[in-house]
């Protein structure tokens, strides 16, 4: 038997749960290093804490299933037919009494198809231990971090270079969009941030097609592309023809914070003191009405994930743990600046695998 399973089986052990069960997402791509789409089709495999694992796999997703080499039984189904009746197989087949899930991952019809085939289940959601496996990156995942975070900021610098007074956010949104894709991107790690003027202190904004940048604006890009796996995640504030006196200062505070949060990482502090530091920064500014977010997020296979750089989470930071450094100021109906990093913690400091410059940039 492979030992690929050992983290989830200890996972299952510590918890006292009879099994761990995974569905298509990070934590099985991690695993198996293969995706596959949910849509309405169930796929689970359940690791015991002791013996075979065993799955249920939509028969049209067998063949790629195969690419898993997987070690249990597998039980399929069919459209025609419905899943019903393979969950039941596979309730009789591995009988549970309690199970740990991806409480951020599975979905409720996947939950209430396992209550009807293995009544009385007792359900943990052990999203925090299932995902904690993905917080220390191997030097080989960092490395694909870096890749798609190089190729993000190649895209960026291209996009940069065609932005024109005129142009709709929408239009902008394009260039970005190919840029990524020009790059190498697979996938996109989420549908970018393309944000001007007053639509820049929105801080998940969307693209609107009825806007022309013009002079003076903020332009707000939050973006990343995704492949091999990991995501980037980057945001730059640039400023169209010219930046006020105002847009300078918010500017200069937001990058102090910025500053001030890759100076204290470094492992044994903990995310509330990133974020103290950060926040602490802003809250000193006679902008402290403008701040709206946390810091950061972990930053990985998926786009958030632990550690969240936040006050009142004292988890100690460790080597190999990456997140988002993103402090920003957003004024209500004028603009906002946000600037974000991607921050690797080292085994003596932290290393910013973002190197796109932070000067302020004014597109003319």
């Amino acid at each position: 038997m492979s030992d690929r399973y050992a983290q989830h089986r200890q996972i299952a052990r510590t918890l006292g749960v009879d099994a761990v069960a995974l569905v298509p997402g990070p934590n099985f791509v991690r695993l198996f290093h293969q995706d596959f789409h949910s849509h309405e089709r169930p796929l689970l495999v359940l690791i015991p804490a002791e013996g075979a694992p065993a799955a249920l796999v939509p028969n049209l997703e067998l063949r790629s299933f195969d690419l898993l080499n997987f070690e249990g039984e597998v039980f399929d189904w069919r459209d025609q037919t419905g899943y019903g009746d393979a969950f039941a197989t596979l309730a009789h087949h591995l009988p549970l009494r309690s199970v740990a899930v991806e409480g951020q991952v599975m979905r409720v019809f996947v939950h209430h198809a396992m209550a009807t085939a293995w009544p009385g289940l007792r359900v943990i959601d052990a999203e925090r231990q299932i995902s904690g496996l993905r917080l220390h990156n191997s030097p080989a995942e960092v490395a694909a971090l870096e890749d798609a975070i190089q190729l993000s900021e190649r895209a960026l610098q291209r996009t940069l270079d065609q932005v024109r007074i005129g142009q709709t956010e929408k239009d902008i949104e394009q260039i970005l969009t190919l840029a990524l894709f020009a790059e190498g991107a697979e996938e996109q790690s989420f549908g970018p941030i393309v944000a001007a003027g007053d639509n820049s202190a929105r801080p998940h904004a969307h693209a609107r097609a009825d806007y022309a940048v013009k002079p003076g604006d903020a332009l707000l890009l939050d973006f990343g592309a995704r492949r091999g796996g990991f995501c980037a995640d980057i945001t730059r504030t640039v400023f169209l023809d010219h930046a006020s006196d105002e847009a300078q200062a918010v500017y200069d505070t937001v990058l102090r914070a910025n500053l001030a949060g890759h100076a204290i990482t470094r492992p044994g502090v903990t995310a509330h003191d990133i974020d103290d530091a950060v926040t602490s920064v802003l809250e000193a500014s006679p902008y402290a009405d403008r701040i709206r977010t946390k810091t950061g997020h972990g930053l990985g296979r998926d786009v958030h994930e632990a550690p969240y750089i936040m006050r009142g989470n004292h988890q100690k930071m460790e080597p190999g743990m990456v997140f988002t450094n993103e402090p920003g100021l957003y004024k209500i109906g004028a603009f906002g600046v946000r600037i974000e990093d991607d921050v690797l913690v080292t085994d003596d400091g932290s290393r910013s695998l973002t190197t796109f410059t932070k000067d302020l940039i004014i597109l003319r």
